[in-house]
């Protein structure tokens, strides 16, 4: 079978995203941009001009940390936090929780150090990712958030795919269709957030 791409414009630059299969009827544009630092730059740049105030970053790994780490770093080098996929060693008082992604096979977990959760209490939390699809990531981290005593202060993705482009509590810089076997759009993106 042919390699298929999608062409889109995000934070002013073109970038073709391979198209993936998630199931023999669904395909979506595999956004990453680990190894595209003039993107994530773009895209940092982009969402902290749309940011509310907000205290600390948060974003589940991997795929957000050049993000979170891009927008720390121009908004004066701030501390940041990760939802980890497993506990480390050098982790104290960890608490996760369950989620289920998209791109990701199967249930996994999201851990938080207790250190984390202690600097969080009761500061304003942005969480940030790539892309926002289903909403089970965010949803897990609302949960470590949560569970940490932060106040949620918003929601934002470079990409907002599929009914996520609906949502009013998500910001995101721009709609990612989602892709039949043959590479055509399913339906057509509405950028709500515009």
């Amino acid at each position: 079978m042919e390699n298929m791409y999608y062409e889109m414009t995000i934070a002013g630059l073109k970038r073709q995203l391979p198209l993936c299969p998630v199931t023999d009827e669904l395909y979506i544009g595999a956004f990453v941009i680990f190894g595209d630092p003039e993107l994530t730059t773009a895209c940092a740049e982009a969402l902290l001009a749309r940011a509310p105030e907000y205290d600390y970053l948060i974003t589940a790994e991997a795929k957000g940390i050049p993000l979170v780490h891009e927008m720390a770093r121009l908004a004066g080098n701030q501390k940041y936090f990760l939802a980890r996929k497993k506990a480390k060693l050098y982790m104290r008082n960890v608490f996760s929780v369950t989620v289920n992604s998209i791109t990701t096979e199967g249930e996994q977990k999201l851990y938080l150090d207790g250190a984390d959760a202690e600097l969080m209490r009761g500061r304003r939390i942005l969480i940030v990712d790539d892309v926002i699809s289903t909403g089970q990531s965010l949803a897990a981290i609302e949960k470590l958030v949560d569970a940490a005593g932060g106040n949620i202060v918003g929601r934002m993705a470079i990409l907002a795919e599929g009914e996520a482009q609906t949502r009013k509590d998500i910001v995101y810089l721009e709609p990612l269709p989602l892709f039949r076997p043959d590479g055509s759009v399913i339906e057509e993106s509405i950028h709500t957030d515009a």
